[in-house]
């Protein structure tokens, strides 16, 4: 099995929560050597030359989103994006409640290689024990000297806040967790301006991942060479992977990108005795399904967009032959519904009405007319919002729809 303890080595064997075993183990020697020695254009060649690209979901190259910010003398900002909500994804909720310290000396390095000297993190509401092992960390490095002014007598000051959010869905889309942290309505701003050039408080700002900063600290340690000497020629690296759903074993496994969606199936144990499998969500509840006739797909970037899908936040959700996909569907579609700002009026109207049309399927009163309007509806709203919620509610709807109409026309009255 293709399984590689990265971000993950020591996870469940010893506690990485406390700053004592995390130094043991190397922790902020990498944030050290950056302060003594590496020149911050430096820290941005290693993102830009790993090949590191954003694991939160849009997969775009980190060194190149560093490289937009405008040498103009403002003030610039790093924001970490621990606001994970995307339905079947589970990953930066164990990273920053396991290893902490590792997900901050990310933030560090990051904020050094933009060169700000503020960082943010964003962390979901609903994670109150994350928060609390996040505050505790910082706490601790504050007082280990890694944070604050003049860090470790290097003339460096960075200052690092923890924002708890309030459960809005949106405000993982980085426009409207901008918004939040000003204390604004979380909603999706129009781009342009893009954050790098205008962003937190009006100033440039990068919004990066919790899975992706911490990758920093690994590839700065180990070298780009040997983080690009991973994955495929265009999907670099390591990705950790949550699979959930109708498997036997589901969690967090970090494969190299590239490995087959066989593999990620059996490393979760397969299905349950005496089941067969019907449909993957590769990329979490915004994603397309594969199925079975594409297992041999490598779990990458252009190998799923490919085939009409994505990775996305890297959630496999695995569905088999006990499934009902016209709940699965209505489920989906009311979670999109219920978390739209309401701006843009495609996904607010759209979503509200595609809700409205499949909970008559599931009470078994759809209408003939349903399964057109259905298809027609939901490829109407996509690409014409403000952010991706509203191309978010098509594409498990139409995969599903396409593939078991039969459990669709079952429910028509």
């Amino acid at each position: 099995m293709p399984v590689t303890k990265v971000l993950t080595e020591g996870i469940g064997e010893v506690d990485l929560r406390s700053i004592e075993v995390y130094r043991k183990r190397g922790g902020y020697e990498q944030w050290k050597r950056a302060l003594s020695s590496l020149k911050p254009e430096e820290v941005m060649e290693y993102a830009d030359k790993s090949g590191l690209r954003g694991r939160g979901g849009a997969g775009f190259p980190t060194g190149k989103k560093w490289s937009f910010l405008p040498k103009n003398g403002k003030p610039r900002y790093l924001v970490c994006n621990s606001d994970e909500a995307e339905p079947g994804t589970f990953k930066d909720r164990m990273l920053i409640e396991n290893v902490p310290h590792l997900v901050l000396e990310g933030m560090l390095l990051g904020a050094y290689g933009i060169g700000s000297h503020h960082a943010f993190i964003y962390i979901r509401g609903e994670f109150k024990d994350g928060y609390q092992v996040f505050a505790r960390a910082l706490d601790e490095a504050r007082a280990a000297g890694f944070v604050g002014k003049n860090i470790l007598s290097s003339g460096y000051d960075l200052e690092v806040t923890v924002h708890r959010g309030a459960g809005a869905y949106i405000c993982g889309e980085e426009t409207a967790l901008l918004n939040s942290l000003e204390g604004k309505r979380g909603e999706p701003r129009l781009k342009p301006p893009f954050p790098a050039v205008e962003g937190l408080y009006g100033m440039p700002t990068v919004v990066n991942n919790v899975e992706t900063l911490a990758y920093l600290v690994p590839v700065l340690a180990r070298g780009w060479e040997w983080f690009a000497g991973a994955g495929t020629e265009r999907s670099k690296g390591f990705k950790i992977v949550s699979v959930s759903g109708h498997v036997q074993r589901p969690g967090n496994y970090e494969v190299p990108l590239g490995t087959p969606v066989r593999e990620l199936l059996d490393l979760a144990g397969g299905l349950r005795p005496g089941r067969t499998l019907k449909a993957i969500q590769p990329g979490g509840g915004s994603s397309a399904c594969i199925f079975e006739e594409q297992l041999d797909l490598p779990y990458d970037y252009e190998s799923l967009a490919k085939a009409g899908t994505m990775l996305g936040s890297g959630a496999v959700v695995v569905f088999d032959d006990t499934t009902d996909f016209v709940k699965a569907a209505y489920n989906l579609v009311r979670f999109f519904s219920h978390e739209s700002c309401g701006q843009c009026t495609p996904c607010r109207e759209g979503g509200h009405w595609l809700e409205r049309v499949l909970e008559r399927f599931v009470d078994g009163r759809g209408l003939r007319g349903d399964l057109d309007m259905m298809h027609r509806v939901s490829a109407t709203i996509t690409g014409i919002n403000l952010c991706p919620l509203g191309d978010s509610i098509e594409p498990f709807l139409k995969s599903v729809l396409n593939r078991f109409p039969e459990q669709f026309e079952a429910r028509i009255a």
